[in-house]
């Protein structure tokens, strides 16, 4: 008689813990994903619920809603898509990890959240020009010292010469970057993991 080898299932809330609070969006444990780095507010963690990210602490669904908010443009809210395929490719690299940033959203985190107010995301759409420049930086960020040289919202590398060695990075590779960046978004926005996407919220 042959033995029952499968692996059992475990839990995320098996996961829960002090140093794994609770994700904002949907209640289910924090995970480590990225260590503190230059520009950031501390370590980053993830959700593999609903994946949401959260940079450093504390963290509240009140909190989130409040930065959510701050993202809206003329009633749509933009998000770069920590789904999307930027994200998973670029790790510590990817160009989402601006300064600033308490909150990386993805499109399951903002139903789940804009439902605590009874809110519904009605339609979402990919923004072809930010997920382009977005997976476009995080490839250049692969080969430069600081973060988000190309497109303004760096963190400056810390010595003169890397910060020149930068700038030519850029200019030398910005156009390859480029032509391997087009394809790449447009399988993640095939596959509905594009870097950068604009949602329609409607009230129940």
């Amino acid at each position: 008689m042959s033995k029952d080898r499968r692996t059992p299932v475990v839990p995320l809330e098996a996961g829960a813990g002090p140093e794994n609070p609770p994700c904002p969006a949907c209640g289910e444990p924090l995970f480590g994903w990225i260590d503190a780095r230059p520009g950031l507010a501390g370590p980053v963690s993830r959700c593999e619920s609903c994946g949401l990210g959260a940079v450093g602490g504390p963290r509240s669904a009140e909190a989130a809603l409040r930065e959510l908010d701050r993202l809206a443009v003329a009633g749509r809210l933009r998000i770069v898509n920590r789904g999307g395929l930027s994200a998973s490719i670029g790790g510590a690299g990817w160009a989402g990890l601006e300064p600033g940033a308490r909150y990386l959203f993805t499109v399951e985190a903002v139903r789940r959240l804009v439902a605590r107010r009874d809110q519904v995301v009605k339609n979402v759409r990919w923004s072809p020009g930010a997920g382009i420049a977005t997976i476009w930086q995080t490839l250049l960020n692969s080969a430069t010292f600081g973060h988000n040289v190309a497109v303004g919202s760096s963190v400056r590398a810390e010595k003169a010469w890397q910060r020149r060695i930068d700038w030519l990075t850029v200019a030398v590779l910005a156009i390859p970057a480029f032509l391997v960046a087009l394809p790449l978004e447009l399988v993640g926005a095939a596959l509905r993991r594009s870097s950068a996407v604009s949602l329609d919220l409607e009230l129940l």
